[in-house]
């Protein structure tokens, strides 16, 4: 095992990597459910205290419910609620590899998860326990990467970590459509607000900005890699106050 550098992160993951590249038409794949566990329980075992956030895109998008006509609050609430359906899958699959987790949702729902209270949270992290963040800060209009930003900065960790599905950082236009697209390996948050990357929001970027909070932008689904971000490690790229460069 690699020695850590980060030993309290927020890891990010998104609702579409729940989905996996099945063809089941499933929302969640549970083989990618074990993968996740299998990958956070080896940095869980390495002494890290590790806290997630959960999208639930692959259950819900709002966005996509409002351009089709729907209340933007009420589609961002249905939202909210999806990502506590990926939350209990995620808490299952991590107790089933002997993980201890907590599951605290930002919506009161306490018949099967905590509500979110900062100071147990952090108590769970110091005690070994994982702790899931859900239904992302529990108001409208807000992603779920701007509450994992929140909630790194609340539980005091020292990175935000963005699991990214089969995208290995940030790059200089989509990989997907350009193939002279260069990856980014660091860059400060006013570069990542001006090239308005979409691998994450402006509001978590200056939220982050603001708190000097570093934030590591990698592909989760390359088996070791979250172990080697949380080494600090060349992986992906690097968000920060400035670059080595600088």
């Amino acid at each position: 095992m690699r020695e850590p550098f980060y030993r309290r992160v927020v890891l990010k993951l998104s609702g579409e990597a729940f989905k996996g590249k099945g063809d089941s038409g499933a929302v969640i794949d549970q083989d990618v459910v074990r993968y996740l566990a299998r990958e956070i329980k080896i940095s869980v075992d390495n002494g890290v205290e590790i806290s997630l956030v959960v999208g639930g895109g692959n259950i819900w998008r709002g966005a996509d419910q409002e351009s089709a006509g729907m209340d933007r609050s009420t589609a961002d609430s249905a939202g909210m609620l999806a990502t506590i359906i990926n939350a209990l899958a995620l808490q299952d699959g991590l107790e089933k590899h002997g993980v201890e987790v907590r599951t605290q949702t930002a919506i009161p729902m306490s018949t099967i998860a905590e509500p979110y209270i900062r100071r147990r949270a952090m108590r769970h992290l110091e005690k070994g326990r994982v702790v899931i963040f859900a239904a992302g800060t529990g108001n409208p209009y807000f992603s779920t990467d701007t509450a994992a930003g929140l909630r790194a900065l609340e539980v005091d960790a020292k990175a935000l970590i963005m699991a990214k599905n089969n995208i290995d950082g940030i790059y200089t236009d989509d990989p997907n459509k350009n193939p002279e697209a260069t990856k980014i390996d660091e860059m400060t948050y006013i570069e990542a607000l001006e090239q308005r990357t979409g691998a994450l929001d402006s509001t978590v970027l200056s939220l982050c900005m603001d708190n000097k909070l570093p934030i590591v932008v990698f592909d989760m689904f390359k088996e070791g890699n979250l172990e080697l971000a949380l080494s600090g490690a060349e992986i992906g790229t690097l968000i920060s106050e400035s670059t080595q460069a600088a």
